[in-house]
């Protein structure tokens, strides 16, 4: 079974389909990406938005089952979260139920809470922070076309606290030692 983490790293490198500058100085040298020419149309930006979900690895956390039923999930239980948890040296976290989430959210609220974001491991915040806008727009308007649905994810747990089944521990290896100090 593939990881939410993976997946939705992978996805946002693919969706990119841009050069990526290689060092510091390459990047302050490149361009800003053009505009494009035509409008996106409401019914683009969902399909946009569905094709992320699905590449991105979204529902393998956020849809109870889908990564165990090879994303043969009815679509009217995508997205709404998951009792599996995470239990690492942070605590134990849980997939929570996007299409909640977003219920109570317009648009402008989304771009810039998606922007921003931040949170406990294993969601890998980083790959929403780097989508482009028009990106985080067409996720946040597919998960809207789908309507709240479900119940809220398990509470997060902080460390210490045993979670209950079902739940997958993540074991860390140990830091590496320090190296003694230099003589002389």
């Amino acid at each position: 079974m593939r990881l939410c983490l993976t997946a939705l790293a992978l996805a946002v490198a693919a969706a990119g389909c841009t050069k990526s500058p290689v060092n510091a100085a390459e990047a302050a040298e490149s361009p800003a990406p053009a505009a494009t020419a035509s409008p996106v149309t409401g019914s683009d930006l969902l399909a946009r938005g569905e094709y992320i979900v699905r590449i991105g690895g979204c529902n393998d956390c956020h849809t109870a089952g889908y990564a165990e039923r090879q994303g043969e999930v009815d679509k009217a239980q995508w997205l709404t979260g998951s009792p599996l948890g995470y239990r690492g040296p942070w605590g134990t976290t849980y997939a929570a139920n996007l299409r909640l989430l977003l219920a109570d959210m317009d648009e402008a609220q989304w771009l810039d809470y998606s922007g921003k974001l931040r949170t406990r491991p294993i969601m890998p915040d980083f790959t929403v922070r780097m989508m482009s806008e028009q990106d985080r727009r067409a996720l946040f308007r597919f998960v809207k076309s789908l309507g709240p649905a479900g119940t809220p994810a398990p509470a997060y747990l902080p460390p210490g606290q045993q979670p209950v089944p079902p739940y997958f521990d993540l074991v860390l290896p140990p830091a590496p030692a320090a190296a003694p100090p230099k003589a002389g």
